[in-house]
């Protein structure tokens, strides 16, 4: 054994979790393929709100790749973290767009709920605030989000359109950008289903060239190329100047009241999405004690909530801990070299700014789509039968999309939770820290 392995077997301890040194670095590339679409999606999704995309790439990548490389360290676990979907759209759609914060605010949001995430984490109040939350809701939540990423995937895709009779109808299907965006669904979701690595960024590489051949009508009425031809291949990293440390603190606590209700949404988006995660991939990895419970937890959460700090100090949504680590775990990985691996690979993709910004919206749209399937899954684990445990749920997930606001929905879900279990005579099964939250988020229903 060469000093370098031995160095790696001493910090990943190889040997131990059964596993080699060339698994882990496979498992680590499958992992970055399987996730590598944020690349393209957090930036597409994030410059809708003025937002310098350049930067965002930038952002994204960086961060994906520090926060990645801290949890390896930290925990030698094969998590991997990047900007989450849903709260990148809860930041878009919710914070800035629908309630008009400015995205240096919405920055500054995220700092803070990263910083109640840690305290929460540090002083155990977590393990309370998540017994306070039913499980049925927690699984809504899940597939409320994945209904409203799915519709906006559907919407910037042009399948779904504005209709002021019925509110949304279907695009004009003659029009080259929306039949990629359904031909791209279908062929995801087939490459998926046949388990083909890294088969979302396939798609969204293979309509990205398509684009270069086909024209679509522009606003104007000109007829306009889908995908903008690259100026280059390789470039030097887009500046992180116009998004770092750009995050405004104080705006927070000149409209708190406004805040308060968006601030705990993001808070409970990202406690869930962790949570779920972290004990998902680690079981699956063989990782979990006899007893079930995940060894390290702790730092497994407060590197969790450190990158949600990070991440808006580099100008980016809540970095958190991403579900498709699976595909590395299912590649055999064990440690937190599969992670490191992951790392590097994002680092590298800096490099490739030039080719990440031409892709176009026909090209994410079917991501969206299928990573909303992916997390409406979770609606086989609400026992609809029982009707005290479907009217909260289905209103959480309904509302989500109709509304267009994570935060909204939650709010509706959790106030008609409450409420229906004090008339129903249930109010005993519903915790103190329950009774808090739906009053806060009644509150901010009424006057908002």
């Amino acid at each position: 054994m060469n000093e370098s392995s031995g160095v790696l077997e001493r910090v990943f301890q190889l040997t131990q979790h059964r596993t080699t040194l060339r698994r882990e670095l496979v498992a680590g590339i499958t992992t970055f393929a399987a996730m590598a679409y944020i690349l393209a999606v957090n930036p597409g999704i994030l410059g809708q709100t003025g937002m310098d995309r350049g930067a965002l790439i930038t952002a994204t990548a960086l961060a994906s790749a520090l926060m990645t490389a801290v949890m390896a360290l930290a925990t030698n676990y094969p998590i991997a973290l990047a900007p989450g979907m849903g709260l990148n759209a809860f930041f878009t759609f919710g914070l800035c767009l629908g309630n008009k914060i400015p995205w240096q605010a919405a920055l500054g949001l995220v700092f803070y709920s990263g910083c109640i995430f840690l305290i929460l984490t540090l002083t155990g109040v977590r393990k309370k605030l998540i017994e306070a939350i039913p499980h049925e809701m927690k699984l809504a939540i899940t597939c409320g989000i994945g209904l409203f990423i799915a519709f906006i995937g559907l919407k910037g895709g042009g399948i779904i359109v504005a209709s002021p009779p019925t509110f949304v109808s279907l695009g004009n299907l003659h029009q080259p950008g929306p039949l990629l965006v359904l031909g791209g669904i279908v062929l995801t979701a087939i490459l998926v289903w046949r388990k083909i690595p890294g088969a979302i960024i396939l798609v969204i590489a293979a309509i990205t060239v398509l684009g270069l051949f086909l024209k679509t009508t522009g606003a104007d009425g000109k007829s306009i190329p889908i995908t903008v031809p690259p100026e280059a291949f390789l470039a030097a990293p887009a500046s992180l100047a116009p998004t770092f440390l750009k995050l405004d603190l104080g705006y927070f606590w000149a409209h708190w009241a406004e805040c308060l209700p968006l601030l705990l949404a993001l808070l409970f988006v990202d406690l869930f999405d962790n949570m779920g995660t972290l004990i998902g991939v680690c079981q699956r990895a063989g990782l979990l004690d006899k007893d079930g419970n995940l060894p390290k937890l702790g730092r497994a959460l407060t590197a969790d909530a450190t990158a949600a700090m990070v991440g808006s100090t580099l100008g980016t949504s809540t970095v958190t801990s991403y579900i498709e680590s699976a595909a590395g775990v299912e590649a055999g990985g064990r440690t937190g070299l599969t992670a490191l691996t992951t790392a590097g690979c994002f680092l590298l993709a800096l490099f490739l700014t030039p080719l990440i910004t031409i892709i176009p919206a026909a090209a994410t749209a079917p991501a969206l789509v299928i990573v909303g399937v992916f997390m409406m899954q979770s609606v086989a684990e609400l026992d609809l039968k029982d009707f005290s445990k479907a009217v909260p749920a289905v209103v959480t997930m309904l509302a989500m999309p109709l509304t267009f606001s994570i935060a909204e929905g939650i709010a509706l879900g959790f106030v008609v939770y409450v409420l229906f279990a004090l008339g129903t005579n249930r109010a005993r099964e519903v915790k103190p820290l329950a009774w808090v939250l739906g009053a806060l988020f009644l509150a901010h229903l009424i006057w908002r």
